[in-house]
């Protein structure tokens, strides 16, 4: 069993930035690709980035491409994705999940993501 544990977020302003991060632990039995989604209230939840085991692919969606970045810590005990979101926007609020995926990376798809985070509100006001 993989746990994906987040933390980050909560009430900004807009124009502000904000790192989520997302930490996973358990049975890590191959690399993983990390991705990010969100839910806007009211909306359905959303793509909005994944990143490759190493750090070295990433994509993003259009709605934050050139705002959002992704950063990797790798260690013995702990594997660490960060989402640095800057220049936020009231789009951009809603509750962030971290979701890791053994399939294959690349992929938006929400149904092949195998284990997800709790979720980490945030919360951009204008």
């Amino acid at each position: 069993q993989v746990r994906l544990i987040q933390s980050g977020g909560g009430l900004v302003q807009a124009g502000d930035s904000v790192r989520l991060s997302c930490s996973a632990s358990g049975s890590l039995f191959a690399t993983y690709a990390l991705g990010w989604f969100r839910q806007a209230p009211g909306k359905e939840r959303e793509f909005v980035a994944v990143g490759s085991w190493n750090g070295d692919s990433t994509e993003f969606a259009d709605s934050v491409k050139g705002r959002f970045t992704i950063s990797i810590s790798r260690g013995s005990a702990q594997n660490t994705d960060y989402l640095q979101m800057n220049n936020l926007t009231s789009e951009d609020t809603g509750v962030y999940y971290c979701a890791a995926t053994f399939r294959k990376y690349g992929s938006r798809l929400q149904d092949e993501f195998d284990y997800w985070g709790r979720g980490t509100l945030v919360t951009v006001s204008s």
